[in-house]
């Protein structure tokens, strides 16, 4: 597969800082119900087990990507070929391709998110489906995890995520010493993530946790802390949309130097050199979000990876459009996987 297309995260920050204005309002998190309904016939579910028309997929690129760049399409065309007759839907937050890509550093979390909610329940497709197959590269898959949480509708089956951050990030990446630009940048985002500014617009500031300040991290943060249910009042449809999931399955690298640290993607917290496995802390102990219970179920499955951020060979993509995509029928192994003692 052509790699996804990747620019230099600091200096697009820095040009997205140096040429924004306005403040924007910090939104609230606007919690859905998640539209599961079970009112249908016996004979409409008939109909549906019967179906082996595979369930369609919605893809959520990641950081500097845009929904119709070469490689997220080349992602798609391998999934129609692994599943003839599948409907893949690339999601946007902007009707450009360029607009789009300038969402994905610029913009409110929680209002992009929201707009994508309601997108996809309005899609005469998506809409009219018995649940969708997701797939998140890099930031994208902690969206696709709070589109779960926080709406749902339509249900997804599989949620698949690759490279993504759902433990944060505890560093932006590196300047170069002769990139100015892009140094500038980064200290006002190292000096003020929690400001009410940068948390109400600069994407990757809104899924910054840093273990060593978590009070700054509860109080202000605009994203991550909320769909992590890591305050003190828990969100119940959070854990419990998570748990209704068939398989949540985690692809982390092991070469990444993008992503500090890698392990967020199987959301292992890492504090100094200590690394603490998702099942030895407490929001999966206490289920925060339901992933104690999807695990119970043999639904939740880490997987480690060779390479670099983002290098995805074919077979990679091959493997996993053949494991966890679909009919609706298809009947997945329920099996334990991953680091930590179940």
């Amino acid at each position: 597969m052509p790699s996804l297309r990747k620019l230099p995260m600091a200096l697009a920050l820095a040009s997205t800082i140096l040429s924004a204005a306005a403040s924007p309002r910090v939104a609230e998190p606007q919690p859905q119900q998640p539209i599961i309904t079970s009112t249908t016939t016996a004979a409409a579910d008939d109909d549906r087990n019967d179906d082996d028309t595979p369930l369609p997929l919605v893809i959520w690129h990641g950081l500097a990507d845009d929904f119709q760049a070469e490689g997220l399409r080349s992602v798609g065309r391998l999934a129609e070929a692994a599943h003839p007759g599948i409907f893949v839907y690339y999601v946007r937050l902007d009707a450009t391709a360029s607009g789009d890509r300038t969402a994905t550093f610029y913009g409110n979390v929680t209002e992009q998110l929201a707009g994508v909610c309601a997108d996809l329940a309005a899609h005469p497709i998506l809409s009219t489906a018995p649940a969708v197959d997701a797939l998140g590269f890099s930031q994208g898959g902690q969206f696709l995890r709070g589109y779960v949480e926080r709406c749902n509708a339509p249900p997804v089956r599989s949620l698949v995520t690759v490279g993504s951050q759902h433990n944060g990030i505890v560093d932006y990446r590196a300047c170069g010493p002769a990139d100015l630009l892009c140094r500038g940048a980064m200290a006002l985002l190292h000096g003020q993530t929690w400001s009410r500014w940068l948390q109400g617009r600069l994407v990757p500031a809104q899924y910054f946790r840093d273990p060593a300040d978590m009070d700054s991290y509860l109080a202000h943060s605009n994203f991550l802390a909320d769909i992590n249910n890591e305050r003190e009042r828990k969100n119940a449809t959070y854990a419990a949309n998570v748990a209704s999931l068939a398989n949540f399955v985690m692809h982390m690298f092991e070469d990444d130097t993008t992503v500090v640290p890698k392990e967020t993607g199987w959301f292992q917290e890492v504090n100094g050199t200590e690394v603490t496995p998702l099942r030895a802390r407490k929001i999966y102990e206490e289920d925060w979000i339901g992933l104690k219970e999807l695990d119970r179920k043999g639904g939740l499955h880490f997987i480690s990876n060779p390479g670099n951020h983002m290098e995805i060979p074919d077979e990679l993509l091959m493997d996993i459009f053949a494991k966890y995509l679909g009919p609706y029928n298809k009947k997945f192994p329920r099996e334990s996987e991953g680091p930590g003692e179940l």
